[in-house]
């Protein structure tokens, strides 16, 4: 028997998705077939911060596997609310692809004549690009990655910035004018990394999901993750997180930036791998210790 897959409609989501299946149905054997759904964050023309965030695109493939009509999801691990749901379990988490960001346009972003307008939908893209460059224009936009690197074509835009997984996913990683390394642009929490769900209460198929699963890439994600549910209590503000794995220790950096760029906290942690997420949390205390509240306007 077929399982399904349950799937967002996008190219890239069914890209990402048949990768997923690819890879499932070598190592398992089992046949895997896409059902593309549709989400209110596809439809929807408003800005990502005005639906109510990332999880627009992550509920209505639940609700789908809730009422049993798919086996299982794929999501970007960015898009997943930090909330835990009993009812969903994360079975998998596949090797991470690049977790930078990155600039589609012309030129590299130093380069740039002072007033050209760059598109991003992220809060967090914002902040940290007017930490690099306040002289610039930055545009709110969505839609998907062929509608947004079309804006600059068409001479709407003198770029745009998108994650570098995903225009890698779609073989567009050739027209990527500058890679931002974490050190000028820390990535969204889980930025390059998938998440393979299913329900919590069919213990085997989420076994079976588990040969797909990267212990260093979990470890990771965990960690920076953290970070960000611990940071979120009134959290509207800008969140970059990025961890590496050594062996078995974890470093962490995270950063808070006020969306003005005008200000921002920003730290680093080392620890065991295997307490990702306490130093996740531990990280995300001590930025509030320096201010970190005061960027994003908590109480």
């Amino acid at each position: 028997m077929k399982l399904r897959l349950g799937t967002r409609k996008s190219l890239m989501a069914t890209t990402q998705s048949q990768q997923v299946a690819d890879r499932l149905s070598e190592l398992t054997g089992r046949d895997v077939e896409l059902v593309g759904i549709t989400t209110l964050g596809d439809v929807s023309k408003a800005q990502l911060s005005q639906l109510g965030g990332t999880g627009v695109f992550v509920s209505e493939l639940r609700t789908h596997l809730i009422d049993g009509s798919i086996d299982f999801a794929v999501h970007s691990l960015k898009d997943l609310p930090t909330a835990v749901d009993p009812q969903i379990t994360i079975a998998a988490i596949p090797p991470r692809d690049d977790p930078r960001d990155a600039l589609v346009g012309g030129v590299k972003l130093a380069d740039l004549a002072p007033g050209s307008r760059i598109g991003t939908g992220s809060p967090r893209r914002i902040a940290q690009l007017r930490v690099l460059r306040d002289d610039l224009e930055y545009v709110p936009i969505r839609g998907n990655a062929d509608t947004r690197i079309g804006k600059v074509a068409a001479g709407e835009l003198d770029g745009v910035v998108l994650a570098a997984a995903g225009l890698a996913r779609l073989g567009r990683d050739g027209e990527i004018a500058q890679l931002f390394e974490p050190d000028e642009m820390l990535p969204a929490p889980g930025q390059g990394a998938l998440a393979v769900e299913c329900l919590t209460g069919r213990p085997d198929l989420a076994d079976l999901l588990s040969v797909l699963d990267d212990g260093r890439t979990r470890a990771a994600v965990s960690a920076e993750r953290a970070v960000l549910s611990a940071l979120e209590a009134g959290c509207s503000a800008p969140v970059g997180a990025y961890a590496v794995v050594d062996g078995n220790t974890l470093n962490l950096t995270a950063t808070v930036v006020a969306i003005d760029g005008t200000g921002a906290v920003r730290k680093s942690a080392s620890g065991p791998r295997t307490a990702a997420m306490d130093l996740g949390r531990e990280l995300a205390a001590a930025m509030i210790a320096q201010g970190a509240g005061t960027l994003m306007g908590a109480h």
